[in-house]
This record gives structure tokens, C-alpha cells and sequence, in this order.
């Protein structure tokens, strides 16, 4: 059985720098019939865990450690047996978020996980934050994205611990390099193509956001 990719909503809110609004995040679980990786743990843990639908969990890996994507990390641990995987840079947030219960692993620049007969590779992808992430399945032709890229820019980088030239550095050098038909899946809203995003790059530098 090939490894296919779920997805389930959930909404709740995110904070930083004193605001708090309303989001809506998706989750993207990749796996088989036995095992599966979970991409994020936003809001509700009942939610993720009906995608899980009893396969044996593997890794939660966290985009970044903005509160809208690990809110629930260390509950679906608990509950799954599996490691939250978080790019040490991303640290100061997620300690933000839980000071007292830190992530089981750390994700590497370059590193795979294989689940469910194939392999994400992670990318380190830093200007929505200092550790954001992205995962490349080329065997799937798709890239997880968290919020470095969506569907029609980049992340935002107007708080703290965030950069617009770091993350176009990142969208430029790591993702617009990967194949046209690379099926971009986001950490909110709909998704997309690298084909359909890399000729908006000149706009985005225009527009500065």
C-alpha cells in the first residue's frame, strides 16, 4: 500500500506579541495503512487523532512552534507514544507555549523520516521564524510547507522572531528550486504549486510582504 497524505481543519486561535486572532490551521498526516507522521498539532487533539484512525504514529512533527501548530503537541504525544520533532532555533517559542514540557527530538536541515514507504526530507526554511520547516515528499511530488509559503506568498514576518528577506532567502533558494508540479501544502488555506508561486516572486519583493 503507497503511502497517501489526510488532512483534517481545526480552528482555534494564535497569539503573539500581546494579539490573539481566530485561525483556522491544517493538519496534514502521510502514512499507510499501519503508520503515519502527523504535521502539526494545532487545536484539537480529538480531530487529529480521527485522521491517526488508530495507525501507530511515528512523529509529530511541528512546522514551527507558533502556538497555532503545537498547542496540542505534548497532549498527541502522550496519547500517541510519539516524539514532537522541532528545529532547535525554534526554542524560544515553543518554550513560549510549553515551558515545561519540551519537544522529544529535534528536526535537521537535510534530515529524512521515512514513514509508510517513503521519505520526507526536512528543510530548513527560517523567516516566518527563526526554526520553521518545510518537508519534501518528491516520491508524492509534494512539499509541506507550515507557513513559510502559501498559496499566493510568503508567511507573514511582521512579529517578533520573523524576517522578510530571511524567508524569500528560504522561498528563493529552498523551494521555487523544487519541481513545477510540486503540490505545495500549507499551513492554512488552500493549496497550491511550485509552478503557480514562483512567478509571483517579483511581486512579493515589490510589495514587501
Amino acid at each position: 500500500m503507497p503511502a497517501r497524505i489526510d488532512h483534517a481543519v481545526t480552528s482555534g486561535t494564535f497569539s503573539l506579541d500581546g494579539q490573539t486572532f481566530d485561525v483556522d490551521n491544517n493538519v496534514w498526516v502521510i502514512g499507510d495503512d499501519a503508520e503515519c507522521v502527523v504535521i502539526d498539532a494545532p487545536h484539537d487533539v480529538e480531530a487529529i487523532l480521527e485522521v491517526v484512525a488508530g495507525r501507530r504514529v511515528t512523529a509529530i512533527v511541528a512546522t514551527h512552534a507558533h502556538d497555532d501548530h503545537v498547542r496540542v503537541a505534548p497532549q498527541l504525544s502522550r496519547a500517541t507514544g510519539a516524539p514532537v520533532l522541532l528545529h532547535p532555533a525554534d526554542r524560544v517559542l515553543w518554550d513560549m507555549v510549553h515551558p515545561d514540557e519540551p519537544p522529544g527530538g529535534q528536526l535537521d536541515d537535510g534530515e529524512t523520516i521515512a514513514v509508510g514507504g517513503t521519505t520526507l526530507t526536512v528543510l530548513h526554511t527560517p523567516g516566518h521564524s527563526p526554526g520553521a520547516c518545510c518537508l519534501h515528499a518528491p516520491a508524492l511530488d509534494v512539499v509541506f510547507t507550515g507557513d513559510t509559503l502559501f498559496a499566493g506568498g510568503p508567511g507573514a514576518t511582521g512579529r517578533s522572531y520573523s524576517d522578510f528577506a530571511t524567508i524569500i532567502d528560504s522561498i528563493r533558494d529552498r523551494l521555487l528550486t523544487l519541481a513545477p508540479q510540486t503540490v505545495v501544502h500549507t499551513g492554512h488555506g488552500d493549496s497550491s504549486t511550485i509552478g503557480a508561486e514562483a512567478p509571483q516572486l517579483p511581486q512579493w519583493l515589490a510589495r514587501g510582504h
